[in-house]
């Protein structure tokens, strides 16, 4: 699941995105705190967070409120313009098919994802949405702390079902 352009030294590259992917498990751990689904969200640019969203969905009762959606307003906020190319994307879940087309209209040059989502993933798992035709390609690596971010979405939903979710999810 990963596209590699020459141009990157990626034994470091890989270092650095365990490190940023780490800092969204902290985000995700948040959300997972207020009662969201644990997926949080970091953009980069020129190696500095731009952006650090989670889940709000329940929160603000607001079906667009997925981390990377919320990530990316926020990181636009920071430029001078809408278009994020040269930045980089890392979630802790596979993006769905709503933020996938998000991220692409952004313009991220890279998407790094931790878990993968098989239920909902556009990114591999149930089909790649960056592989269609585009005014713009992203280029993806997946599956960067893997057993982490599957581990944290699994022991919330477990504990959820344990619960019982009065929330209907």
């Amino acid at each position: 699941m990963i596209n590699k352009p020459k141009e990157y030294d990626f034994a470091s590259l890989l270092d650095n995105d365990e490190l940023v992917m780490r800092q969204a498990l902290s985000l995700a751990k948040k959300a997972a705190d207020i009662g969201e689904v644990p997926v949080g969200c970091i953009i980069m640019e020129n190696n500095k967070i731009i952006a650090a969203e989670y889940n709000r969905r329940e929160t603000d009762q607001d079906a667009t409120a997925h981390a990377e959606i919320l990530a990316l307003r926020a990181a636009g906020k920071h430029r001078p313009s809408w278009r994020l190319d040269g930045c980089d994307l890392y979630v802790t879940l596979e993006p769905c098919l709503m933020c996938s087309g998000a991220i692409i209209q952004a313009r991220i040059r890279r998407l790094i994802f931790g878990a993968p989502d098989p239920k909902g993933g556009m990114a591999g798992s149930i089909y790649n949405v960056f592989d269609l035709p585009a005014n713009h390609q992203v280029i993806i690596s997946g599956l960067v702390l893997q057993e982490e971010c599957s581990g944290q979405l699994k022991d919330f939903f477990q504990r959820r079902r344990l619960m019982g979710s009065k929330d209907g999810f």
